[in-house]
Order: structure tokens, then C-alpha cells, then sequence
């Protein structure tokens, strides 16, 4: 029971005490309650009233009177915030303020909040303020050290880009445009000279293209050996070469180093804005058409057609990884003929691609693989495909002694180990080596005559023919012919086509035939598409021949059954 009755009684004083009104400890009465609230909090804080006639303030804590904060709130500009906040039904506001000059000024977060209080009392705000001054200056410490150039002092790649946005966003009805300077030998100076007088190198650099700036343009160091201008022009594309020209006129002068007289040459790339594009992706179009301008040696503009075409470029790329590793290509054959019988002597192996019912180009895809490196890829499943396809015809003809031709890129013999792959091959299909014939262009030797002289022999020795491909439009070293096991030389049909009637072709393809004859090798021409042709050559000496006089590159079917039929006439 008495546990019962003291349990009713602390119902019956908890009922009592939510009758009783809450003490307001912001109210004027509540002095003894309101200091102690606000010197609890961790900032900066004061309770003022919003009154018609302008802040007035009621209590502050110690905090906030350090802060000088009585007179901040008879600042103008803080006076307009507390009278645009009175004005709303907001709960809060919160802005960034200055006290004084943005350089050097104290910075601020302030947040203004209302105070639901007693209505006899009128509306009450609680402000507080977070002094930012220091962070801040910490912020625009790091800022400067992450958008500019600790060598130079220049904006480097991004800030060069922040800079570029934001005068694109100030100037919209101006035109822009942003050159890129790239020096060229630069990474040689510094080898051979040291990086302290290459820096030394590219301060000097830098002065002289700031000789060069006019009112409103920006220069900054975007990379390395690389600069950027960003320009505002009012005669398009000519106004920015003329200010290429200007700036090649200034980098001629040569530098002195130490007791060194150094040029300076360099490629310049320029975009112009076009209204479409933010400044990173301008400085990408600069770049584009400084890639261009290495190649060149000239100052280039960005084109949207050339990077229309290489993103084409990469959209091949992507495709054709995909076709090759989902084995989506083909092979077509074209026959070779022996001359003086006409019989089918061996097939060229040609990789073929559609791609969504659309055929694509061999001159489009294979410049695209050798430039991205899917050539070593497309070429083993080339040599794969076409030693099958090899074992499947003496399969169904029952036993055969016809040849075929695997072309063979540079960056294969740099990149792949191809003696062992051609043995692998070999082996898997069962087909003789002899059979198999390697067609190589001399760019695949001269990019690295060692190393190809080696694979060559390995293969040799393996068994298979060898063949120089294209002969005459290349380097045309007459020592690899001594050096090296080639069985085969193909004429180019640059030589072949319109022979009859140009006597400097005759001329030039009686030459090849008499060095092959002297070295002992056989030879073909491509590109012969009348018979007349094919009896010419064959009257200077050529042993084969390959072209649309005796067929166009056909699918596997149609070549077996072209090669079973000239078999049977043969016979």
C-alpha cells in the first residue's frame, strides 16, 4: 500500500508541473538563465531584438564581445541582412560576411535565427558568428599552390583551365581562343645540360611569352614542357595564327645558358571557341591540333572533322577488340598464279570485318590496329583462321599441296614471341611448314633490324617461305636482301598499274626482276588486271602474279572451289 500511495504522488506533482508556464530564458526576466546559455555555446553568439528602428541587442556572450561583435551589427551591410531576415518567414539564415577590405578583412559564417519568445517581448533573433579568417587565408594558401606553377609562378593546368572558364563565363559575346606551345627538344636539353638549366630554360621561356600577351590574355605552364595561352580574339582563326607567328618570332632568338647558345623550336595547337564547349574541353581541342602540328612542323587549328575522325578512330578500336575476341572476323583469299602455267600457286590470307551488316574497310581498321596495338592480337587469329582453314581444305580434297600467305606486322616481331606461335599453329593444325608463307614489309624490319633478322631466321628455320611485301616503296635497303632468308620479292602495284604505258615503270620493275634473278629469288606483282600486263611481265621475268585479272579477294568457299577448279584444268 505504501509503495502504491507514493507512486500516486509523483503522478499528482508531474501533473502539477506541466501546468506551471516555462521559464523563457531569453526573455528580459530571465537574466540570471539567458548568460549562462549563451557563454555554454561554442561560438560566437548574442540575442538581440528585431525591432522597426534596427537591432537592438539584449545579451551577448563573452565569445562574441571579443569579436568586436557590437559594432559589427551596426555595420550597413550587416544591418540590410538582419532587415532582409525580418522581412521573411524564414526560421534562419546563413551567409558569408567581410568585416572590411576582402584582402585583408576579417571573414566570417553567420547565421541568423529566430527565437520563439513570449509575444509580449516582440521577435528576438539568436546570431552567431565563426570567425573564418584564418581558414580562409589557409584556403587561398593551398588554392595557390594547387592551381599554380612553383617554377614559373604561372597557373598551371588547372588553374590555366579555372581561368579559362571563368573569362569564357565573363566574356560570353567575345571570342576566345587558347594556343598551345609545346618546345620541342626540350627533354634532350635536360639530358644533356641538367634539369637546373632546363628550368632555368623554361623561365626564360616564360618571360618571353609574357612579352608577347596583349591586355586580357592569360598564360599559363599546362604541363612539362608546355604552355598555354588563352587569347581574346576579334578576327577568328587568322588572329590566332598571327599570334602563333608572333610567339615563333619570340622563341627563335636562341637562349644563352651558362656559355651555351641554345634554339628553341616549338609546334603550336590552337582552338578557337566555338560557344559549345567549358575551357577544359577547349584546351583538349588545342591539344588535338597540337598533335597534329608535331607531326606538320606548322601551326595548326583544331579541325572538327580530324577529331571527328579520331574518335571514330576509338570507336573502331573498341569494336574491333570486341570482334576479334569474339572471333567475328573472316578471311578472304586471293589467289597467286604461277605465270608461265597459270596455275594457282599459292593464296593471300586478308582479314575481312563487318561490323552490324556494314563492311568495314581493311585500309580503316588496319592502320587502327597497328596504331593501338590490337595488330599482334588480329594477327595470331589471322595465322590461326587461315591454317585451319588450310587443314580443312586437304580435308575435304584428300591431301593437297596448295599454300597460303599470312601477312605479318612490325609490332608483331617486336612484341610477340612469333617463331614459337607459327610452331604452335603448326602443330595444332597438322599442316606442313613449308606450306605456310610469312609476307612482311620492310617498316617491320627497320623498326628493328636486330631483333627482326633473328625472328626471320628462326622462322626460316622452322620451314616456312618468307616473303618482302611491297618492295620498291619502302627503304629499299638492298642489305636485307643479303642479310636476311627472304625467298619471295612482291612487287607494290604502285610499279605494276599503268606499267605498259610509262617507260620509268618499266624501267623500274626490269631493275627489280634483274636484282631478284641475281640473288636468286622468286618474285610476284600485284596488281595485274590484263592479260597484256601479265604477258609483259612475264616476258621481263616475273615469276607470279596476283590481281583481278585472275580474281578479287573471295570468301573461303569460293576460293576452294576456284582452287579445286584450277586443279582440274590444270590437270
Amino acid at each position: 500500500m505504501g509503495s502504491t500511495r507514493t507512486l500516486q504522488n509523483r503522478r499528482a506533482s508531474l501533473r502539477a508541473a506541466a501546468k506551471v508556464q516555462p521559464v523563457d530564458l531569453l526573455s528580459a526576466t530571465a537574466d540570471a538563465f539567458r548568460r549562462p546559455f549563451l557563454e555554454a555555446l561554442p561560438i560566437a553568439a548574442a540575442i538581440f531584438s528585431l525591432a522597426e528602428d534596427g537591432p537592438e541587442l539584449i545579451d551577448a556572450n563573452l565569445s562574441f564581445e571579443k569579436l568586436g561583435g557590437r559594432s559589427l551589427l551596426q555595420q550597413r551591410d550587416m544591418l540590410a541582412r538582419v532587415r532582409e531576415f525580418r522581412g521573411t518567414d524564414a526560421p534562419a539564415l546563413d551567409f558569408e560576411w567581410v568585416d572590411g577590405d576582402h584582402g585583408i578583412g576579417r571573414q566570417f559564417s553567420v547565421r541568423l535565427s529566430r527565437v520563439n519568445v513570449i509575444k509580449k517581448f516582440g521577435p528576438r533573433c539568436l546570431v552567431t558568428l565563426v570567425d573564418r579568417t584564418a581558414e580562409r587565408a589557409t584556403e587561398k594558401s593551398l588554392r595557390l599552390e594547387m592551381f599554380n606553377d612553383s617554377l614559373t609562378g604561372l597557373p598551371n593546368r588547372a588553374g590555366f583551365a579555372d581561368e579559362a572558364d571563368r573569362l569564357l563565363a565573363d566574356g560570353a559575346e567575345a571570342s576566345h581562343a587558347v594556343l598551345l606551345i609545346d618546345l620541342s627538344r626540350f627533354s634532350r636539353i635536360n639530358e644533356s645540360i641538367g634539369a637546373v638549366a632546363g628550368d632555368e630554360l623554361l623561365i626564360t621561356v616564360a618571360r618571353r611569352l609574357l612579352s608577347t600577351l596583349r591586355a586580357g590574355d592569360v598564360l599559363g605552364r599546362t604541363s612539362g614542357n608546355e604552355f598555354g595561352i588563352f587569347l581574346r580574339i576579334g578576327d577568328g582563326a587568322d588572329e590566332a595564327l598571327a599570334v602563333a607567328q608572333r610567339v615563333n618570332a619570340v622563341l627563335s632568338t636562341p637562349c644563352r645558358l651558362s656559355d651555351l647558345e641554345i634554339r628553341i623550336g616549338c609546334a603550336i595547337g590552337c582552338a578557337v571557341y566555338d560557344g559549345t564547349c567549358d575551357g577544359d574541353e577547349l584546351i583538349r581541342r588545342a591539344e588535338f591540333a597540337l598533335k597534329r602540328a608535331k607531326r606538320t612542323g606548322d601551326p595548326e587549328i583544331y579541325q572538327p572533322r580530324a577529331h571527328d575522325l579520331a574518335r571514330r578512330h576509338f570507336t573502331i578500336e573498341t569494336s574491333l577488340r570486341r570482334a576479334i575476341e569474339a572471333d567475328r572476323l573472316t578471311l578472304a583469299f586471293q589467289p597467286v598464279v604461277e605465270l608461265a602455267t597459270g596455275r594457282v600457286s599459292s593464296f593471300e590470307a586478308l582479314a575481312r570485318w563487318t561490323e552490324n551488316g556494314e563492311p568495314i574497310s581493311p585500309g580503316t581498321f588496319i592502320p587502327v590496329a597497328e596504331e593501338c596495338g590490337l595488330i599482334v592480337p588480329l594477327g595470331r587469329w589471322a595465322l590461326d583462321a587461315a591454317l585451319r582453314t588450310l587443314a580443312d581444305w586437304d580435308r575435304r580434297a584428300g591431301g593437297a599441296n596448295s599454300r597460303f600467305a599470312v601477312n605479318v606486322s612490325a609490332l608483331q616481331i617486336a612484341r610477340d614471341d612469333l617463331p614459337r606461335r607459327i610452331a604452335d599453329a603448326l602443330s595444332t593444325t597438322g599442316v606442313e611448314a613449308g606450306r605456310l608463307m610469312l609476307e612482311l614489309t620492310e617498316s617491320a624490319i627497320v623498326a628493328e633490324p636486330g631483333k627482326a633478322a633473328r625472328t626471320l631466321h628462326e622462322v626460316r628455320e622452322i620451314g616456312c617461305c618468307l616473303a618482302l611485301d611491297d618492295f620498291g616503296t619502302g627503304y629499299s635497303n638492298l642489305a636485307y636482301l643479303q642479310r636476311l632468308p627472304i625467298d619471295i620479292l612482291k612487287m607494290d602495284q604502285s610499279f605494276v598499274t599503268g606499267m605498259l604505258g610509262d617507260r620509268d615503270k618499266v624501267a623500274i620493275v626490269r631493275a627489280i626482276l634483274s636484282l631478284a634473278d641475281a640473288l636468286g629469288l622468286q618474285t610476284t606483282a600485284e596488281g595485274v588486271e590484263s592479260a597484256p600486263l601479265a604477258q609483259t611481265l612475264a616476258a621481263l621475268g616475273c615469276t607470279r602474279a596476283q590481281g583481278y585479272l585472275y580474281a578479287p579477294p573471295l570468301e573461303a568457299e569460293a576460293a576452294f572451289a576456284y582452287w579445286i577448279a584450277n586443279s582440274s584444268a590444270a590437270t
